[in-house]
């Protein structure tokens, strides 16, 4: 579908690319990997025409239509969220506005027959293609998308100008997917999304038809949606096939197989080398030695990329915090009339490791400041056990940085004497080498001081850690340090992240923040999925409260079956921690089992007897609205149909509605009907 062909592309003395050939075919889900620097914002700005390169040749077919995201940067004026989002239909939209208008001229009397006639087969022309084109599901579509983006029902007519960049920018992701280009290149497309609009793309671009070349630093993104890896690295595209973590395993073994190559050819090149020193000036040596000197001229060296260094940090020493790390009662917090937290509980013991999950806006970094007492509620209480020094990073903690004092005085400052000899090691690895270190934080890059502010947070002692947002611009070998720290660490961890992976792999347990409350599932994030899509068997659990003096024992929510009195004993054996859906299966030998399995299958089948009964209704008016719409076509096309303009119009846009009603219902139609594939067979 497009190829490279001995593409190079250099900046200054720099070369980014050199003289690469490279190949996309249609349907391709490709994951740009490589350091950062490498040069791919700059491969995809190339391949999205925005930049040229400086020799060689990018070989498009001439219909190919193609859709690119930038990072961050766009911004949209002038249009509601729903109209910029339907600009991605323009074809469609000029073809409604030609039709309406022609419906329009239908009515004039004045028109010549000959004209009439030709205006008639041009509307029955548009129709068709309309129909074919799925116009007529247009606005479902569109809202489909949106709704999966995080854009609540209210926000589709609001200006977008009132949005802020991170909605700018998924209005500008809606129009991409909405447009369906034949190659979509996107440059870190989760940026600005939430753990639910991400859930929601990765599902959308797995079945998208045309190819896709994707920049991300979400490692559970790239494994959920690519199905090749192209690592840019020594100015050369490397393809590996599979997702994110079978490319890690294949480069690895390949760099391995390199430097061996590479350790040998420097092996061979030193014995040579001894050789024509050895015998440089003996005359009966002399065709031997330069033979080995036209051999030595002759080798190509081997260059193998520079040895990403694992660096292993150990969070400085605290004193352990009492078993109850931070409470909060019957807390409220409202802005104006918006009201956030209602009535909110909640209650967090030593050694929890736990993850605030909700879609932008439900009040998750407000729960952290009131957690972390930087905001305090508007009634209710918050209290703070005995001993715990909390550090809290913020989602502006980048901001917050002494813009006077050079990169490694910004860690030195806040941290403890035997931390010293690590700052170097920890700039390091959060991509601050040479003299980078004694760059002033006031010339840093918003990504660079986000990965400074991070690096100072791992110096400073504490057993309780609130992160909101910290893996933000950190690219996945900064994400893998902070992730090793955090695995390690002992004390008690709350933190809000879009990055599936990290959360995945740190938090113990889930606290769904929505709608008022903040809702807490014991267990990992592929559990509480697992638990929202099994809510009739899995019932939320709400963590209790310690009794207070002269409180009713029996007032309070019973304690989970996981915790008990120890609290060491609360940490739970990952095997039985996880609710593995084949042990819920009862033993079809009992009779208990039996009548379970009855009463299950007999669910099932009410179920998708209700499924075919409203795909059958479906069809039925379908079936009735194409009848009625062909009545007034015959009508329509009859002779002196338009010639009495007043009893025309009404026929004329009932059928235009009808025509509108046939599209909705055909979308529903199929929506039924993917619904009805997805539906257990039973066996």
């Amino acid at each position: 579908m497009i190829q490279l062909s001995d593409l190079s592309k250099s900046f200054g003395d720099r070369t980014l690319i050199d003289h690469v050939t490279w190949q996309i075919s249609d349907g391709d889900r490709v994951g740009l990997c490589g350091p950062n620097g490498a040069g791919k914002t700059t491969l995809l700005k190339m391949l999205g025409g925005l930049d040229e390169p400086d020799s060689g040749a990018i070989v498009r077919p001439a219909d190919l239509t193609i859709g690119y995201l930038p990072q961050d940067g766009l911004t949209h004026a002038g249009r509601s969220v729903f109209e910029e989002a339907s600009s991605a239909f323009q074809p469609l939209l000029d073809m409604k506005a030609e039709m309406h208008e022609i419906e329009h001229r239908l009515g004039d009397a004045s028109i010549p027959q000959d004209e009439h006639d030709a205006m008639l087969a041009r509307y029955s022309d548009l129709q068709d293609r309309f129909r074919l084109a799925d116009g007529y599901s247009m606005d479902l579509r569109i809202a489909t998308v949106l709704r999966g983006l995080g854009f609540a029902p209210d926000d589709a007519e609001r200006a977008a100008e009132t949005f802020s960049g991170g909605w700018q920018m998924r209005i500008a992701l809606a129009k991409l997917l909405l447009g369906r280009p034949n190659l979509l290149l996107l440059d870190e497309p989760t940026n600005h999304l939430d753990l639910e609009a991400r859930n929601w793309l990765e599902e959308y671009l797995g079945g998208y038809p045309f190819a896709v070349i994707l920049v991300s630093h979400d490692r559970y993104f790239l494994d959920s949606v690519v199905t090749r890896i192209t690592d840019l690295n020594l100015r050369k595209l490397t393809d590996y096939f599979g997702n994110y973590s079978k490319y890690i395993a294949q480069r690895d073994a390949m760099l391995e197989r390199l430097r061996q190559a590479k350790k040998e050819q420097d092996e061979e090149v030193a014995r040579v080398k001894m050789f024509i020193d050895r015998f440089r000036y003996q005359a009966t040596k002399a065709a031997q030695v330069q033979s080995r000197i036209k051999q030595l001229d002759k080798v190509v060296p081997i260059e193998v990329p520079p040895e990403r260094k694992r660096i292993h940090f150990t969070f400085p020493v605290c004193a352990k915090s009492g078993r109850t790390v931070l409470e909060l009662k019957h807390v409220r917090k409202a802005y104006g009339p918006l009201t956030v937290f209602k009535d909110l509980s909640l209650h967090i013991e030593r050694g929890d490791r736990i993850a605030l999950v909700g879609p932008n806006g439900s009040g998750k970094s407000t729960l952290m400041r009131m957690l972390s007492g930087e905001e305090l509620p508007d009634s209710g209480t918050r209290t703070e056990g005995h001993q715990v020094v909390i550090e809290y990073f913020a989602q502006d903690e980048a901001v917050r940085l002494d813009p006077a004092l050079t990169v490694y005085e910004t860690l030195a400052s806040g941290s403890s004497t035997g931390m010293v000899p690590a700052i170097r090691n920890i700039l390091g690895g959060f991509l601050f080498s040479g003299d980078d270190v004694y760059k002033k934080a006031a010339v840093l890059s918003g990504g660079e001081r986000t990965r400074l502010a991070v690096a100072r947070m791992l110096l400073r002692p504490s057993n309780t850690l609130l992160l909101d947002e910290p893996t933000n611009h950190l690219d996945l070998d900064s994400k893998d340090v902070l992730l090793d720290a955090l695995e390690d660490y002992g004390g008690t961890l709350i933190i809000v992240s879009h990055d599936r992976y990290f959360v995945e792999k740190l938090a113990t347990k889930i606290i769904e923040v929505g709608h008022g409350q903040a809702v807490v599932y014991p267990g990992t994030y592929s559990e509480f999925l697992w638990s929202k899509e099994h809510q009739d068997s899995t019932p939320k659990v709400q963590l209790p409260t310690p009794k207070a003096k002269g409180e009713n024992p029996k007032a309070q929510s019973p304690k989970p079956k996981s915790q008990t009195a120890n609290p060491e004993s609360r940490i739970p054996n990952p095997e039985s921690r996880v609710p593995n859906p084949e042990s819920r299966v009862p033993n079809p030998e009992s009779r208990e089992g039996r009548k379970r399995q009855d009463a299950d299958r007999k669910k099932k089948q009410r179920v998708t007897e209700a499924l075919q009964k409203r795909i059958a209704d479906l069809e039925s008016r379908i079936a009735e609205r194409e009848a009625e719409v062909k009545e007034l076509e015959a009508a329509m096309a009859g002779p002196g149909f338009y010639d009495n303009l007043e009893a025309a119009k009404p026929l004329t846009d009932k059928h235009q509605a009808l025509m509108w009603e046939v599209g909705d219902l055909i979308a529903q139609w199929e929506a039924l009907q993917e619904h009805a594939a997805e539906q257990p067979s039973e066996t």
